[in-house]
C-alpha cells in the first residue's frame, strides 16, 4: 500500500523533542524527513541520558524513526548554497531553534518564499507574540506557563507538572496538524505559509476544561466536583483537584490489593450514574440505591469521600485486573494504574504496533512507542532512527550533486 504523505519532503531542522515530535509522526505517515544536523555533534540527544556507551540514545533513537540524517555546516557559504537546493525541492521546513535563530543563519521567512514559494515553514516556539516571544522554554515551563501546573496536585501541596510530555509532544502533535492543514490548503493556493504552534498556546489547548472550570467558578464561587466541596473553600482561581476527573463523573484512584508493596497496585473508579445501582451492588450497599443521602448525582456529591473510601474498602479485596474483570463486566468505568514495566510487556500493545520492537546497528534490539495513529489504508512500518549524517552521501545525490561535487564538500568540511 502506499503512505498517506508518501511523495512528500520534509526539511527537518529541530532537536531535543517537541519538533522531532512533530517530524516523526510525519514520517510514520510516509513524508521523506530529512533530518539536518551538524558534523560531528548531531541532535544533542544523541549524547543525552545514554545508557549505552557510543551508542546513540533512546532519547534520540525514539524520536527519529523513519528519518534520514544528513550533517551540513549552514556557517560555510558551500554549506548555504547546499542548504538552498535542499530548501527548494521540499515541501516542509520544520525547526524548533530559539527565536531568530532561522533570521540570523540568512533563512528568515522572505528568504525561504523566495526559494521556494510553495514551502510550508513550521515552527515550535515557547510563547507566541508578546512580551515572552523570546524567552526560551523548555517542557515543565511549558505546563507551567500553560495552566497544567496550577490545576495539578493536591490542594495542600504545591503546583506539579506531570509525567505526560505534554508541552514538548504535545505541541509538537499541534504542529503536525498545522503542516497537514497548511499542505491542504496549498493544494488550491498554490503557495506556502509560516505554521507557529507556541508551547504555552498547546498547554494551554490541552487545559482547556480548567479555563471552562475557571469561568464557571468566578460566575457561582464553587464547583461542586472538585474535591473542596462541600467543605473546603474556593479562591480566586482554579484549585488543583487531586485525582478527581474534573468532569460530570466523580473518580478517585482507590487502593487494590498489594498496596503495601506495589507502588501502582491502583484503580481509577468512576462513579457514572448510569451504573450507581450496580456499584452499591458490588461493594454490598444496595440500600444506598434508594438512599436520600446516595440516590441522586447531586446527593452523592455531599458525600463523595465516604462514598470512595467504601468503594475502596471493596477494592483493597481484589487485586486491579481482579477488579477490572469485575467491574468492566457491570459496565462499571474503571482503568487500572498501569506502570511503564506493565505496558512495556502488554501484549495487547505489541500486537496492535503501539509498542514496537527495533533493532539498531550500534544499541541492538530497544523497545519504543509506535504510531499511537492507525490509518487503515497507510499501515506505518516503524525503521531505526538514522546515524549521523547517515544518508548524507544518498540525499545530496537526490536534489543533484555529483559525486564529484559531494567529496568537494567533504574535503571542506561542510558535509
Amino acid at each position: 500500500m502506499s503512505k498517506a504523505l508518501a511523495g512528500y519532503r520534509i526539511l527537518d531542522f529541530t532537536h531535543v523533542q517537541s519538533g522531532p515530535t512533530c517530524t516523526q509522526l510525519l514520517a510514520w505517515f510516509g513524508a521523506d524527513v530529512i533530518k539536518v544536523e551538524r558534523a560531528g555533534e548531531g541532535d544533542a540527544t544523541r549524547g543525552q541520558l545514554r545508557d549505552i556507551a557510543g551508542a546513540d540514545s533512546l532519547y534520540f533513537t525514539m524520536l527519529n524513526h523513519n528519518k534520514r540524517s544528513v550533517t551540513i555546516d549552514t556557517k560555510k557559504p558551500q554549506g548555504k548554497a547546499v542548504l538552498e537546493r535542499l530548501i527548494a525541492g521540499c515541501d516542509v521546513l520544520v525547526e524548533n531553534f530559539a527565536p531568530g535563530a532561522l533570521d540570523r543563519m540568512g533563512f528568515g521567512w522572505e528568504r525561504i518564499h523566495a526559494l521556494n514559494p510553495r514551502m510550508v515553514v513550521a515552527s515550535v516556539k515557547g510563547f507566541g507574540p508578546g512580551k515572552y516571544e523570546l524567552c526560551k522554554v523548555y517542557e515543565n515551563v511549558a505546563q507551567c506557563a500553560g495552566g497544567s501546573a496550577s490545576t495539578t496536585g493536591f490542594d495542600d501541596g504545591p503546583p506539579m507538572v506531570t509525567g505526560a510530555q505534554i508541552g514538548d509532544s504535545g505541541t509538537g502533535l499541534h504542529l503536525a496538524l498545522g503542516i497537514l492543514a497548511a499542505l491542504l490548503q496549498r493544494h488550491q493556493s498554490g503557495r506556502g505559509q509560516k505554521v507557529l504552534a507556541p508551547m504555552q498556546d498547546a498547554v494551554l489547548n490541552l487545559c482547556r476544561v480548567k479555563l471552562r472550570d475557571q469561568q464557571r467558578l468566578e460566575r457561582t464561587g464553587t464547583m461542586h466536583e472538585y474535591p473542596q466541596y462541600p467543605d473546603g473553600e474556593f479562591g480566586e482561581a482554579v484549585p488543583r483537584a487531586g485525582n478527581a476527573s474534573g468532569g460530570g463523573q466523580p473518580g478517585a484512584i482507590l487502593r487494590c490489593k498489594g498496596w503495601e508493596t506495589d507502588p501502582n497496585a491502583y484503580i481509577y473508579f468512576i462513579t457514572q450514574a448510569a451504573v450507581w445501582p450496580a456499584v452499591c451492588k458490588v461493594i454490598g450497599e444496595p440500600n444506598w440505591i434508594d438512599d436520600e443521602a446516595y440516590a441522586t448525582p447531586a446527593a452523592r456529591l455531599l458525600h463523595l469521600k465516604p462514598i470512595f473510601a467504601r468503594i475502596e474498602r471493596w477494592t483493597m479485596t481484589r487485586t486491579k485486573f481482579e477488579a477490572m474483570d469485575i467491574l468492566n463486566q457491570l459496565d462499571i468505568p474503571c482503568g487500572p494504574i498501569l506502570s511503564m514495566k506493565e505496558l512495556a510487556e502488554e501484549p495487547s500493545l505489541r500486537a496492535s504496533g503501539t509498542v514496537v520492537e527495533v533493532d539498531h546497528p550500534v544499541r541492538g534490539k530497544y523497545l519504543t512507542v509506535g504510531n499511537p495513529i492507525k490509518l487503515s489504508d497507510s499501515p506505518t512500518e516503524v525503521t531505526r532512527s538514522p546515524l549521523l549524517g547517515e544518508h548524507t552521501d544518498e540525499v545530496l545525490s537526490q536534489f543533484g550533486f555529483s559525486p564529484a561535487q559531494i567529496d568537494a564538500l567533504r574535503a571542506e568540511r561542510v558535509i
